[in-house]
């Protein structure tokens, strides 16, 4: 698997790769600005690999990290499972009780159509580009 970082300031950044050949999944973390954290994500969120998901993003929630708005940048994702789906929901939540903002990056529609499917889209803060979900008020 090649990691990607376009349209990415240079910075420091880490990637979290799956543990073992079947899980399929890339998180590359880049700081942003103060307070501003983007989450990319890479291949299959399913079963094997949504607890992956669901600890980079709590991580980022955690009161000393000092994050104010993860945003998800899913346009990489190639499969967005059930348990992918139940992560999202998760970590909305667990956003909205730390006082953090989470949104959305995704124009994907193996992403949006499960979303959609699942009457989710209304939960979530849905933006065309990374640029746009960091500079959204």
């Amino acid at each position: 698997m090649s990691e990607t970082r376009e349209n990415l300031p240079p910075g420091p950044a880490s990637t979290r790769r799956g543990s073992d050949a079947d899980d399929q999944i890339t998180l590359t973390i880049t700081p942003r600005s103060p307070g501003q954290v983007v989450i990319e994500v890479g291949g299959e969120v399913d079963m094997l690999t949504s607890p992956q998901l669901r600890s980079a993003v709590l991580d980022q929630l955690e009161p000393d990290a000092g994050v104010e708005l993860v945003v998800l940048d899913l346009d990489g994702v190639t499969f967005l499972g059930t348990s992918g789906l139940a992560v999202l929901i998760e970590v909305r939540e667990a956003a909205h009780t730390a006082g953090v903002e989470l949104r959305l990056a995704c124009t994907a529609r193996r992403v949006l159509r499960p979303l959609t499917i699942a009457g989710l889209i209304p939960l979530f803060d849905i933006h065309d580009t990374i640029d746009r979900a960091l500079a959204s008020t």
